[in-house]
């Protein structure tokens, strides 16, 4: 009877433990996406504003930063598909016909619901939304980046779609570094991050909710170091934060090559990170891919018992923003033949989850949603230079389409392959 009454009161404690841990939490539901496992998620920039919108930015990242925006001078290379959006704003340019052409600012509660939408539509499981440290230390910038993020969590909530923070370091010098941790804890008092009552499908890894740390590791002078981010990670995994973090590394990471600083400091740093995920884009194109490389990647990780998320995208294209004809669709899509080959070799390779680059960025060309077909784009100036868009004889929802069949080849659907799905 004592042994009894011993393992009922073992089997008590454990519980009360248990609970415990996971009453760092401020309620007492459970997150719906407890792993980042099974799921196909996308970035979110969120940085798009309109002339006229209550940001006041001006149609910023449209444009370069403080520069004009007008026929012959843009930062993008697509054009969003407007026939949806309830909020539109004229631009300057105008369409072969004499049109006004306009666009929507992610500013906009209304442009953020509609993106949710097409995720929930067309099965993609959710978004990791970026926070441009650089970009948080101005007022405007903070305010910009806390309102896309609030209108994002409603919509996350509303159509089910998983969701967290990523922290992207581009631009910042090694005192900005500490930013971070202070934001995710004025974000967790703001918005409840990591209270699954308030936020039920904020993803969480390993029984922790899921921040990443992107932009570590690159061997292109930035002005912080390995050092510093190492630093960051052992603040941000630390009782007082207590959460998963996930590393976004250069590309050649794991063999310490090519883009990657070549420091074993780097692969201290990922043993420490829960997940671990390179950054593919303009790395290669339909020819250059080479799917050992995910292999390998895959078999580091398993030996450091860290996981892995690879990265796909759609192509790459920027040549409004270097002002250069010669670089549109750098990388071509080839009507989505170029994004399956890399779905297709990472589940072949063994990963559990994909990260999409991006959602919405038409600056890159790396968009996955909704864009003109480039016969429905503007007029962009007398010098050459114009918009590209999605392949003419494609709907302008393809490439969302084409996310979704990943995401249920990645849940578990049959009947996937090599070769990219037939719609």
């Amino acid at each position: 009877m004592k042994n009894v009454l011993y393992y009922i009161v073992i089997a008590i404690a454990s519980l009360f433990i248990r609970q415990s841990l996971f009453a760092q939490t401020e309620g007492r539901g459970k997150p719906i996406y407890s792993a980042y496992t099974g799921l196909v998620m996308a970035g979110y920039q969120g940085w798009f504003a309109a002339e006229g919108d209550d940001s006041h930015r001006g149609w910023y990242h449209y444009r370069e930063r403080g520069g004009a925006f007008e026929p012959g001078v843009s930062s993008v290379d697509f054009w969003p598909d407007m026939r949806e959006y309830k909020k539109k704003y004229k631009s300057p340019f105008k369409f072969a016909d004499g049109s006004d052409a306009y666009l929507y600012s992610a500013y906009d509660e209304e442009s953020v619901d509609l993106h949710f939408k097409w995720m929930k539509e067309y099965g993609i499981d959710g978004v990791h939304m970026q926070r441009f440290v650089a970009e948080i230390k101005s007022a405007s910038g903070k305010r910009h980046f806390n309102k896309v993020l609030q209108s994002a969590l409603k919509a996350a909530k509303k159509y089910g779609r998983a969701i967290s923070v990523m922290y992207d370091l581009s631009g910042c010098r090694s005192e900005d570094i500490a930013l971070v941790d202070a934001d995710w804890k004025e974000l967790v008092k703001t918005f409840k991050l990591t209270d699954p009552e308030v936020n039920p499908t904020y993803l969480w890894h390993r029984g922790k909710p899921l921040m990443t740390i992107w932009g570590v590791g690159f061997n292109d002078r930035r002005r912080y170091t390995i050092a510093d981010v190492d630093q960051l990670v052992d603040r941000l995994k630390s009782p007082d934060h207590g959460v998963s973090v996930m590393l976004g590394v250069p590309y050649y990471w794991s063999s310490l090559g090519r883009d990657t600083e070549p420091s074993e400091a780097l692969h201290t740093l990922v043993r420490k990170a829960d997940i671990v995920m390179p950054w593919a884009v303009g790395r290669y194109n339909s020819e250059t891919f080479d799917p050992s490389v995910v292999a390998r990647d895959i078999a580091w990780c398993t030996t450091n018992n860290v996981d892995y998320v690879p990265l796909v995208f759609a192509g790459f294209s920027w040549g409004n923003m270097h002002n250069n004809p010669k670089i549109y669709h750098q990388i071509p899509r080839l009507k989505g033949d170029f994004f399956w080959q890399q779905v297709a070799a990472a589940k072949q390779a063994g990963a559990k989850a994909l990260y999409i680059a991006m959602f919405d960025e038409i600056d890159e060309g790396t968009a996955i949603f909704k864009t003109a077909n480039e016969k429905d784009t503007p007029l962009n100036g007398e010098k050459g230079l114009r918009f590209v868009g999605i392949e003419d004889d494609l709907p302008t929802d393809h490439y969302l389409w084409l996310a979704g069949q990943a995401a249920a080849w990645f849940h578990g659907k049959p009947g996937y392959g090599a070769e990219r799905p037939e719609r």
